[in-house]
């Protein structure tokens, strides 16, 4: 027994080591986020970065989080997969970061799955709607957003119900974002005994919208979802609206297509947003009856008063306001077992004007509707 005992007190410093969780005693939290800082769908990262460190800032000047700072630590991927993965390497190893926090992207994030797995560090609010990210897989896994499911469902209820359409196509990025959506509006139209007449795709980070076009013009639909970036989607709707098959075709667009930056690209195009659709995550971020929009709105005019509000950019106040939360509740020792349960623990009324419940892996369980006129977002109000 006495000759087992040095193997014993290996074996028992090995388990601690490899289970005990990593208490940070450091002055300085920081959350590592890998983001699109240049590139095709830039506006991304500057209107995430601006909206989680308008809150940040406002945290750390009122010591919210027991005399500790939060830092956002941001390296720039180009929203290419591969740069994410060094990005992301370079955060939990070199950086060692108390969480990875507000990634954009669905290839981005699916690049960096087996790390987030073997690492088991948290990852909260990706901005993707991704399927993967939404199993129980990895219960470190916590998103805000709502699903791309439950936009396209919301979209598709509208159009079927409301306004009796059904020759519907789909003009997606092919990759795994794309896929994602083309996958889900595949099933959910199922559902309705109904199918595409058309589809077209086209590369990530480019413009190459021709084959896609001309696959989609002649089946003449009703309704087209652009499932892809603003740039890229931005171009097809300019282009169908000066051709005689799809001019009055409806064009319905996911939160990632980045709504604020595709009204603005369509402005440059000459382009109407008439017959636009919009479903986003969380309200209209100029709506003034919501206490949380006042709060969102008075931080981003003290901390980035050149910045333009968005959609994009009030979502990632809104995720860091949780994160901060979730942090200075946390009694005791900071670890990251306590943060990840008060992100699920997150108060119902905390974002005030918007109902939070952490079911399905997410926090957020509501698709909003808008249409673009008269140089606003206007609700659709009969959206189910």
């Amino acid at each position: 027994m006495l000759k087992r005992l040095p193997i014993i007190i290996f074996i028992f410093v090995i388990c601690y080591i490899y289970f005990k969780d990593e208490v940070f005693k450091e002055r300085t939290l920081y959350v590592g986020s890998s983001l699109p800082m240049t590139g095709i769908i830039k506006s991304w990262g500057d209107s995430v970065n601006s909206g989680v460190n308008s809150y940040f800032k406002y945290a750390n000047e009122n010591n919210l989080i027991k005399n500790k700072n939060i830092e956002f630590l941001v390296y720039d991927d180009k929203y290419e997969p591969e740069l994410t993965l060094g990005n992301t390497n370079k955060l939990i190893y070199q950086d060692k970061i108390f969480a990875l926090f507000g990634y954009v992207g669905t290839p981005t994030v699916k690049r960096v799955l087996p790390i987030l797995y073997d690492e088991d560090i948290p990852f909260f609010s990706a901005f993707t709607g991704a399927s993967f990210l939404r199993d129980n897989k990895n219960t470190n896994f916590i998103n805000f957003r709502s699903s791309y499911e439950q936009e396209i469902e919301t979209l598709i209820n509208y159009l079927s119900v409301q306004k009796k359409l059904d020759k519907i196509a789909v003009f997606y990025q092919n990759d795994d974002y794309g896929e994602e959506g083309y996958i889900s509006l595949l099933e959910l139209l199922k559902k309705k005994n109904l199918s595409l007449v058309a589809e077209g795709s086209y590369k990530r980070n480019t413009l190459s919208i021709s084959h896609a076009f001309n696959e989609i013009k002649n089946a003449k639909p009703e309704v087209i979802f652009m499932i892809g970036a603003y740039k890229t989607n931005s171009l097809f709707i300019k282009k169908a609206k000066e051709n005689e098959n799809l001019k009055d075709a409806i064009f319905c667009n996911i939160s990632f297509g980045d709504a604020n930056s595709m009204v603005k690209e369509l402005e440059k195009l000459n382009t109407n947003s008439k017959n636009l659709i919009f479903s986003q995550v969380v309200p209209n971020y100029a709506d003034k009856n919501l206490p949380i929009v006042l709060e969102y709105q008075n931080l981003m005019q003290k901390y980035y008063p050149k910045e333009e509000l968005g959609f994009l950019s009030f979502e990632a106040f809104l995720s860091a306001k949780i994160l901060v939360n979730a942090i200075s509740r946390i009694k005791g020792d900071i670890t990251r077992k306590k943060f990840l349960y008060m992100l699920k623990t997150t108060p119902n009324n905390l974002l005030d004007g918007i109902n939070l419940e952490f079911k399905n892996f997410q926090l957020l369980n509501k698709i909003y509707l808008f249409k673009y006129e008269n140089n606003e977002f206007i609700k659709i109000k009969n959206e189910k």
